[in-house]
């Protein structure tokens, strides 16, 4: 007995000291989620194509396309329906071009040392995808036997995860898009919905065939078990837009994140975000959620704070200051770029500074007034990174208690050189990001 309780406690010990590992392209990555659809007048893989070469230059490490399936006709909303209403799993929406178009945009961005994902929907699929007629068994049923749908997303129907087959069948279809494509990884629709058997299930089978980075659209520690690298900060982000609107402060912030850290295991990365498709289209975010001066202090958080992977989405360079249509064509129209150099610096930050390697030390730090004031450090070797956001409407006198030594620093947006990074004040929703410059000549410029 003593034996087994001995192995039962190693067991649970090694469980919790567990860390998990991600695809070695992804270290210090970030994401940006393309909406085909919008992106271009003409919508298509070959006009986001040219843009390529701007993301790479602004930093962007890897590209999420939304859906680029067929969309079903049945129930279609608006003229062009929604992307997650999907009416083949192996076939390529003529809209946006063929499979060799998407072939040479993968092609053109790994040229670039760029990865790709593309998104998945397996909870639904679209009314009329050609299952309901070969497969009618693949689909949850009604009382009278009719294929059902979830919420008011009439134009999907409901898949079956009790049947085996069609869960076979589903990754068959994952199986396509990697022996066919050479693209990076999946983002998961509604990951949340699926049983997470499946996953674990899934995962493994595709990561047999190479390397691959997936994405859950959930919130949910367990999914990092079943192999996913990443989940959504729904949680974080609904308590960030409330302190955005001054309705709750930082210890609301500190509440989310000591969940987080206790919950999670060890190398869990959250998928941080100020706007994404459904955010923007349907909750106005970031320009009405974060508006203005708003937006930067959270974008700085989501990009340097502990365990996260930044995301960005389409046309928040510029920025885009309206809700982007769902189901109807709405091209972003690009020109001023407004954001990109605060994008690019904190996207080139991340990818070449060793503070957000995965063996970087993560500390808070104490400040006077922490209803109001976040601050915090990032430490590998001779990087280090010191962050500090005010998360007010109010101009507030930052002193920061820091025990490290004093160091030279460059101020990220300003390129001012400091050793002061415990007493300045800042400015409402004012933030300062100083970097550690080292003693080698290779110090950041």
């Amino acid at each position: 007995m003593k034996k087994i309780l001995l192995i039962l406690s190693s067991f649970i010990i090694l469980q919790l000291d567990a860390q998990q590992k991600h695809p070695s392209f992804m270290q210090q990555g970030n994401i940006y989620e393309v909406n085909i659809r919008q992106y271009t007048p003409q919508g298509t893989f070959n006009a986001f194509a040219k843009h390529i070469p701007r993301l790479k230059k602004m930093g962007v490490q890897t590209l999420w396309l939304m859906p680029i399936q067929p969309i079903s006709i049945k129930g279609r909303k608006g003229t062009l329906g929604s992307y997650y209403s999907v009416a083949d799993y192996t076939a390529v929406n003529p809209e946006f071009g063929t499979l060799n178009d998407f072939n040479n945009l993968v092609a053109k961005a790994h040229a670039l040392n760029m990865k790709v994902i593309i998104d998945y929907v397996p909870n639904h699929s679209g009314a009329d995808n050609k299952w309901l007629t070969t497969h009618p068994d693949f689909y949850e049923k009604d009382s009278l036997g009719n294929p059902t749908y979830t919420a008011d997303w009439s134009d999907t129907r409901e898949l079956n995860f009790s049947n085996r087959a069609m869960q076979d069948s589903m990754i068959n279809t994952m199986k396509f898009w990697v022996n066919n494509t050479k693209m990076d990884g999946f983002r998961v629709d509604v990951a949340w919905g699926v049983p997470i058997s499946f996953w674990y299930k899934c995962i493994p089978a595709l990561n047999k065939i190479r390397p691959l980075f997936f994405l859950a659209e959930a919130d949910d520690a367990e999914l990092h078990k079943a192999g996913f690298d990443a989940t959504y900060t729904w949680r974080e982000f609904n308590v960030m837009k409330e302190v955005a609107a001054g309705k709750k402060n930082v210890h609301a912030l500190d509440t989310i994140f000591n969940t987080i850290d206790t919950s999670f295991m060890k190398g869990a990365w959250r998928l941080y975000f100020t706007s994404n498709h459904d955010e923007n289209s349907w909750n106005k975010a970031d320009f009405a959620t974060m508006p203005g001066a708003v937006h930067a202090p959270f974008a700085i958080l989501s990009q340097t704070y502990n365990r996260t992977l930044p995301l960005i989405y389409s046309g928040q360079e510029e920025p885009v200051l309206k809700a982007i249509q769902f189901f109807e064509k709405d091209p972003i129209q690009f020109n001023k770029y407004e954001r990109s150099n605060f994008y690019t610096a904190l996207l080139h930050l991340r990818s070449s500074n060793k503070a957000f390697k995965e063996d970087a030390l993560f500390n808070r730090l104490k400040v006077n007034n922490p209803a109001s004031i976040m601050a915090y450090e990032r430490v590998n070797g001779e990087d280090k990174v010191v962050v500090v956001l005010n998360l007010s409407d109010q101009v507030q006198d930052v002193k920061v208690n820091s025990k490290s030594a004093t160091y030279n620093y460059k101020e990220l947006f300003t390129n001012q050189m400091t050793q002061n990074t415990t007493h300045f004040e800042l400015a409402p929703w004012g933030y300062k990001v100083f970097v550690k410059i080292k003693s080698e000549a290779k110090s950041l410029k």
